[in-house]
């Protein structure tokens, strides 16, 4: 399985990105999905998760009301919207799957995209 992670660039704060995770060599539709994040000195960070199904979403406190995950399984992909970006979501962004039934966690993970870099200016 591979997971390609897109989307991300160079926006200021406040504006908004869209990042896709585009699974290829089997389907997703039984694993849950998540992206994580890292920002250079720090350890990786669970951002948001979603369940196989989609119908239970799981957030970061740091990120409810701003980001929305989304999956379409027909086309095994997954979605992140982000909204209102700050200079601290700046961080290498990881897309995830695992087969745990719950909130993903690193130990939980079977599959890592390469990351897409995401830099937001003040």
């Amino acid at each position: 399985v591979q997971l390609q992670a897109s989307g991300g660039g160079l926006v200021q704060a406040g504006d908004s990105l869209r990042l896709s995770c585009a699974a290829s060599g089997r389907t997703l539709s039984s694993y849950g999905m998540a992206w994580f994040r890292q920002a250079p000195g720090l350890e990786r960070e669970f951002v948001a998760g979603i369940s196989w199904s989609g119908e239970s979403t799981y957030y970061a406190d740091f990120v409810k009301g701003r980001f929305t995950i989304s999956r379409d399984n027909a086309k095994n992909t997954m979605y992140l919207q982000m909204n209102s970006l700050k200079p601290e979501d700046t961080a290498v962004w990881y897309c995830a799957a695992g087969r745990y039934a719950g909130r993903l966690t690193i130990g939980t993970i079977d599959y890592w995209g390469q990351g897409t870099q995401v830099t937001v200016s003040s």
